[in-house]
């Protein structure tokens, strides 16, 4: 019984970890998109004044 605890503890950490892992890297390329769309909306802007 303690083994298969142990077993479980470890599954659950690594689960915890990829979860973690993959939140991360989403919300790190969500704001690179969102700053790259405000750049070019930007740039339309000055060309647009010019």
């Amino acid at each position: 019984m303690e083994k298969w605890l142990v077993v479980l503890g470890i599954w659950v950490m690594c689960a915890a970890c990829a979860v973690l892992f993959i939140r991360g890297a989403t919300a790190r390329s969500d704001k690179r998109e969102a700053s790259e769309g405000h750049a070019s909306a930007g740039k339309a802007q000055t060309a647009l004044n010019d």
